[in-house]
């Protein structure tokens, strides 16, 4: 089906390119359904594809191919729908060879293609360009399926995230751990996850100075003692055969400054104001990318990455070309991002809020074709560094309804695990919030009505 349907892309497309010419590692592993691992916390293998209109030419280490795997690629043959094996190091031969044939035009995205086999696509009639193959483009769009299960293994990676946050809720006021034994404890929480493979990248488990470099990750030589005096920050994912996990959370456990508890709910705000942003389809992540940092300018603070990427079903956890910079393309329906506002103060904290969501059909009063996005992490915050006075009514109801959420979603599997302290502790952290200043103005109307009863009472 995977191969029809880029033929028919190929096909249709106007410049009528012949073959298709695959560099990045997933693209061959989304079009044959396989995984590998060649690459550290990613399920890739090194590969090349050649896939023209009637012939598929898989450019891998052919000794590591095993029979079973030869039956499923149907390699044993040479119509449109059998692969056909070739060494990893004979693909710049073969595609020397293809190109000479008279009417070949290869097409490639040269995001992903390097010069050693770009450079062989001459003269320029034989060559067809785009930033980016369209197996990119259209791996970057979940069926129902896929968007399915990436839901269910976030669900599962909670489980693991919330494990982690109670052990160091408890654990931290004992004065004993540390950023590198904290990576370690996540990492085994979700190793006991039903499909889990490993994590998706490096942990960056990150106290105090050390959280506010962005992507520090701990050593045994930097690795600081975590403390109930300073913001612990930790960005960790996991990858599963459903699903690809990437999420942070930063937390205090001791009493957080005013700044750090404004510039916390800052960050959140950003979160929120992406998180429920209604759009038309076809909308470039750019021109929303601002609504993650208007929380933050507002007070002159800022921070210095990217507000998102794409994770996909068991791939890369930075999936490229979902996100919210200039060079990723625009947002349809079924798209997951990573949504991680954040601010850094040098030498003394760092917070970062990430989320993964998926962008999902509105409806809206007058227009159709419109699209919002529905966070698919199941965490909650830390309440303490939420200043609910900062936050709008409409944040505060998306903030309780994302709590109800949780409740909905992760109560179950946390029963269906016999995890009941961990249900609790969820429970305990999804309260609702209630709006700041709500007793307050019940009292003050109430005073009103008192004063307007008398004077009423003195005019007759």
């Amino acid at each position: 089906m995977k191969v029809d349907q880029i033929r028919s892309l190929m096909t249709n497309n106007p410049y009528k390119p012949t073959a298709l010419l695959l560099s990045a590692l997933d693209e061959t592993a989304w079009l044959f359904n396989l995984r590998g691992n060649d690459i550290p916390y990613n399920p890739f293998f090194y590969s090349y594809t050649l896939l023209t209109l009637d012939e598929i030419w898989l450019f891998v280490h052919t000794n590591r191919v095993t029979e079973d795997l030869k039956e499923y690629l149907t390699a044993s043959c040479t119509g449109p729908l059998c692969v056909q094996l070739k060494s990893y190091g004979s693909v710049r031969e073969n595609l020397i060879t293809y190109v000479a044939q008279p009417e070949a035009k290869v097409w490639i995205g040269t995001e992903y293609t390097n010069y050693a086999l770009y450079e062989i696509i001459t003269p320029q009639e034989k060559l067809m360009t785009s930033s980016y193959s369209p197996v990119l483009t259209t791996k970057a769009v979940k069926d129902e399926t896929e968007e399915r299960i990436l839901r269910e293994a976030h669900v599962r990676d909670a489980v693991a995230v919330i494990q982690l946050l109670m052990w160091l809720e408890k654990a931290v006021p004992q004065g004993n751990l540390t950023e590198l034994r904290a990576a370690e404890y996540v990492n085994n929480c979700r190793s006991k996850q039903k499909d889990n493979r490993g994590p998706s990248f490096e942990t960056i488990s990150a106290s105090g100075p050390n959280a506010a470099l962005a992507h520090y990750s701990p050593s045994e030589e930097t690795s600081r003692r975590l403390t109930v005096d300073e913001m612990y920050l930790v960005d960790s994912g996991g990858q599963y055969l459903d699903g690809t996990t990437d999420i942070t959370r930063t937390v205090h456990w001791g009493t957080p400054t005013d700044m750090q508890k404004e510039a916390f709910t800052r960050v959140l705000m950003g979160n929120i104001e992406i998180s429920q942003t209604v759009f038309p389809s076809g909308t470039s992540g750019v021109r929303i990318e601002m609504l993650g940092r208007r929380a933050l300018w507002e007070v002159g603070l800022n921070y210095g990455h990217g507000t998102g990427h794409g994770v996909g079903n068991y791939f890369g956890v930075h999936e490229w070309p979902v996100g919210f910079q200039n060079n990723n393309i625009p947002f349809k329906a079924g798209m997951f991002t990573s949504i991680e506002p954040g601010y850094y103060k040098e030498n003394d904290f760092g917070i970062r809020i990430e989320d993964i969501a998926v962008t999902i059909p509105v409806h809206t009063k007058y227009g159709h074709n419109f699209l919002t996005f529905d966070t698919v992490s199941l965490v909650p915050y830390d309440r303490k560094l939420v200043d609910t006075l900062l936050l709008t009514s409409k944040q505060l109801q998306w903030l309780n309804n994302y709590y109800e959420k949780i409740r909905q979603l992760l109560g179950p599997e946390l029963d269906k695990q016999g995890l009941h302290e961990e249900k609790d502790w969820m429970l305990r952290n999804t309260e609702p919030f209630t709006e700041a200043g709500s007793s307050a103005s019940v009292s003050s109307s109430s005073l009103t009505l008192i004063a307007l009863v008398f004077a009423l009472h003195n005019i007759v």
